[in-house]
């Protein structure tokens, strides 16, 4: 290894001006077959670089070369794979790992250690040495590292020993050699004089010592004489040390044991302190005054003064009952003592209150059912807010109850929800009795149709009136009120046998005035009924604490579940206790229904604003809810009302022996439409009658058109006309927006129908004339010119003039007449659509005589003839005939 080493170094380093420090024979992992040396190098020039060199030995062999070479300051670490045994492996981290296996762990070791110490020397930032054994990373000598790193050289020889061995001359040593090679010119040229000379001045030197030593030796004796004394000084001073210093240890003795006693009575201090605390703080917490006894064990509930006391009693006993008491104050007798006390206050004071309160709730509804009465004659409900007003004044007391004793209070609560419900369910029962017997004095046909029949006076009336005319109970049933209603409908019901007779008919006044009657008493049930509902609700909240306080827990989700829970739970109270009102509800649409289908637009109205009132107040408030359901049984009957309309349209009739006139659902529409948008004017549920008008007026299209196609006796072009000119009258006076296409299409189809029934109508007095011209007309469309007809046979001059002498005046205003008085019987007298027709029939007849004129001057040019009467004449005849009749 050592001819490779100086081989390495002349052939490769030298050249460089490097010096091999240290070598090791390698092969990569898992490669043995190819080996190579990695040499550990300096710089011989400064700043000193130090690197490890990888050098291989060429293919050939014959000589080595340089292979790859990486910076020492680039080795991040070295991992020597076991510290403990022997491993010839280890691995070097430069910028990515190079795993080695060295020849032998000699030298891989010599190598690691060599890499250590010039990272010790030279290098700033340490490398990291992993499982590498101690014994190899030994300090530097102190020499060394005193030694500026800029300035290290690495003496000849290349090994690790001489990196071990060597110290560079300072500046002194320097120069002391250059000052004596000066005087020696010929130190350079004459080694051997000059180490003689140096030689000879060496032992001269040497004996001038011998002798300044041996004059000395007096000067020693003294000075070992004086170390004498100053060692016997020494002893005697400290003697006296330790004299004082067993002194201030008696002194530190004392001083502790007073700094001990001090401490002690400290400690005894802030016990003192500490516990005299804790007896104040159960003194003021736990100690619940005589005042307040006395309140909880014989405080009066019925004065407002002795509530008062309770309450302040209460809150005062919960303040000492949930007092948080610190560890170790559950275990003191009196604090036990005093939390019995407590208990037993509690429990007493909890039984008192509920039995009071069960039996203020029994006083305030004796005197409830005193008053109940007085309100059975009228439509109104009994007023609650005494009752309430008297039960707030314990409500914190509830709230106390609620919190300590919450059995008693659940059973307060199903007391409270028990006794209601039977005081709101006689209530409300008769409350429903007088609405029901005051909607029986507004029955009508039973079947909702369009127009409604005239009313007839029965003992209907004076029977209703006498059931509710007294102050006194009311003695009737609900069944009795229901089958009395019936009963009435089904006697107007037999009045009238199809809409189209009823159609003939129109509302009557007192018509009008049941429904505005009904519809007030309606509405006197939902007003009464929403106080009634919202201020019970308020009660309960408030009563039996069921509101949460928002700055506790806002923005939470455990707040959010809490407010779930009240609002269940007073829904839950609210629907026992007003259990009745949607089933009494629902009866009393029923019979509105009965009364009159159209009573279900009334109650729609209504009943939508109620309900978007009570959403707006709490969209969950019970109120809400019910409104919301019975709502739902009102919209499936105004629908039911509408579909029963449709119904009645398609199942209508017409007499073959009179003529059709204006349809009884043509005229029924307009009057369901009067009355709705009436009824429905600024209501929230408009949309509801859009769509309802959408398919109604459908339906009223569809069937006038049946109705025409079917009529025998009418002109179907009559019928369309008179019907569809009514209805766009009817839509163009009520201007609703949701029918302006239908009110459009209406007017298109009168106007089509009566261009159709005029020129049908006008072909028949001048029926000939109608028919030559024609037949010019169709042989000009088959190709021949016009000034040639005349020479067709069938069209000829004399032709033309034979058809026309067939009309004289006299002739044209006798055939006049006649239509007239057909189109008279054609035409009803309730759109009195004569003159109109009759004037359209006028315009239409001058432009056929103009049309005639047109083709006699085209086709028969020259030929002068002329029509037996003029313009002037035509218009004389209609004026004559108009007037006449």
């Amino acid at each position: 290894m050592t001819a490779i080493k100086h081989a390495l170094q002349r052939d490769i380093f030298t050249p460089n001006d490097e010096r091999l420090l240290s070598i090791v024979n390698v092969c990569k992992a898992g490669k043995k077959k190819k080996n190579c040396f990695l040499c550990a190098t300096v710089t011989t020039e400064r700043p000193v670089q130090v690197k490890v060199v990888k050098v291989k030995k060429s293919d050939k062999g014959d000589f080595y070369k340089r292979q790859m070479a990486w910076e020492l300051r680039d080795l991040t670490e070295v991992d020597a794979k076991d510290a403990n045994k022997e491993n010839p492996e280890f691995d070097l981290h430069f910028e990515k790992v190079y795993r080695w296996v060295a020849s032998s762990t000699a030298e891989k070791n010599s190598f690691i250690s060599c890499i250590w110490k010039l990272n010790q020397r030279y290098l700033r930032k340490k490398v990291e040495f992993v499982n590498v054994s101690p014994q190899l990373l030994e300090e530097l000598p102190k020499a060394e590292e005193s030694v500026p790193s800029g300035e290290s050289q690495i003496v000849a020889g290349g090994d690790e020993d001489a990196l071990d061995d060597y110290q560079e001359l300072n500046a002194r040593e320097e120069q002391d050699i250059e000052s004596m090679m000066e005087v020696c010119e010929y130190a350079i040229s004459n080694a051997e004089a000059f180490a003689e000379k140096l030689s000879r001045e060496l032992q001269v030197l040497d004996g001038a010592n011998i002798q300044s030593i041996m004059a000395s030796e007096k000067q020693v004796n003294i000075l070992m004489q004086l170390l004498d004394q100053a060692l016997a000084e020494v002893d005697n001073i400290e003697g006296k040390l330790l004299s004082y210093e067993e002194m201030l240890q008696s002194v530190k003795e004392q001083m502790d044991q007073i700094s001990q006693s001090n401490r002690l009575i400290q400690i005894s201090n802030t016990n003192n302190g500490k516990l005299l605390d804790e007896i104040q703080f159960l003194v003021n917490y736990m100690d619940l005054s005589k005042g307040h006894i006395k309140a909880l064990q014989e405080g009066d509930l019925s004065s407002p003064k002795g509530i008062e006391a309770c309450i302040n009693a209460s809150e005062a006993l919960s303040q000492c009952m949930n007092v948080a008491l610190k560890p170790g104050h559950e275990k003191l007798m009196a604090v036990k003592q005093q939390q019995h006390l407590f208990s037993e206050l509690r429990d007493a004071f909890a039984r008192r209150l509920t039995n009071h309160l069960n039996n203020v709730f029994v006083h305030q509804g004796h005197d409830q059912s005193s008053t109940l009465s007085q309100h059975t004659a009228e439509l109104t409900l009994p007023k609650h807010s005494p009752l309430h007003r008297d039960l707030l004044r314990y409500a914190k007391l509830m709230e106390w109850l609620k919190n300590t004793q919450r059995e008693k209070y659940e059973g307060l609560s199903r007391t409270y929800v028990d006794y209601m419900t039977r005081l709101y369910e006689r209530e409300i029962k008769d409350f429903f009795e007088v609405a029901k017997i005051k909607m029986a004095g507004t029955s009508k046909d039973g079947k909702g149709k369009f127009a409604t029949l005239p009313r007839k006076e029965s003992a209907l009336k004076q029977e209703t009136e006498s059931l509710h005319g007294s102050s006194g109970k009311l003695t009737g049933s609900t069944s009795s009120l229901n089958k009395l209603a019936v009963s009435s409908s089904n006697s107007r019901r037999s009045q009238s046998s199809s809409l189209l007779d009823m159609g003939n008919m129109s509302a009557s006044d007192l018509d009008v005035a049941d429904r505005t009657r009904f519809d007030k008493i309606f509405e006197q049930v939902l007003s009464e009924l929403e106080p009634l509902c919202l201020a019970e609700q308020d009660f309960i909240s408030k009563f039996f604490k069921l509101q949460q306080n928002p700055t506790l827990a806002q923005a939470s989700i455990r707040y959010s579940m809490a407010q779930i829970c009240v609002k269940d739970m007073v829904r839950m109270m609210m629907n026992k206790i007003f259990q009745s009102i949607e089933t009494e509800l629902n009866s009393l649409i029923a019979l509105g229904d009965k009364i009159d289908s159209f009573n279900s637009l009334y109650m729609l109205v209504k009943m939508s604003h109620h309900v978007w009132t009570a959403e707006n107040v709490d969209p969950a408030s019970y109120l809400s809810t019910t409104l919301g359901n019975v709502l739902v049984t009102v919209k499936r009957n105004f629908d039911k009302c509408i579909s029963g309309q449709i119904r009645q349209m398609e199942e209508v009739k017409i007499s073959k022996k009179s003529k059709v006139g204006l349809l009884p659902f043509v005229t029924g529409f307009e009057e369901f439409a009067k009355l709705a948008e009436a009824i429905f004017r600024n209501a929230e549920r408009r949309g509801d009658l859009d769509k309802a008008y959408i398919k109604l007026i459908r339906a009223v299209f569809n069937n006038v058109e049946k109705v025409a196609n079917e009529s025998q006796k009418t002109p179907r072009d009559v019928v369309m006309m008179e019907n569809f000119h009514h209805i766009f009258s009817t839509l163009s006076s009520l201007k609703i927006s949701c029918l302006e296409a239908e009110r459009k299409e209406a007017k298109q189809k009168y106007t089509e129908h009566l261009q159709s029934y005029v020129i049908n109508s006008l072909g028949q007095p001048l029926e000939k004339l109608n028919h030559f011209f024609e037949g010019v007309e169709a042989r000009v469309a088959q190709g021949v010119r016009e000034e040639e007809v005349s020479y067709q046979l069938a069209f000829n001059k004399q032709e033309l003039r034979k058809v026309i002498k067939e009309y004289p005046g006299k002739e044209v205003k006798k055939g006049l007449d006649n239509l007239y008085k057909k189109v008279d019987k054609h035409l009803c007298e309730e759109e009195n659509l004569l003159q109109v027709v009759w004037h359209s029939m006028q315009d239409e007849f001058i432009r056929q005589y103009k049309h005639f004129e047109g083709l006699i001057n085209r086709c028969y040019p020259g030929s002068g003839i002329t029509m037996e009467f003029t313009i002037q004449d035509m218009l004389e005849y209609f004026s004559s005939i108009a007037q006449s009749h």
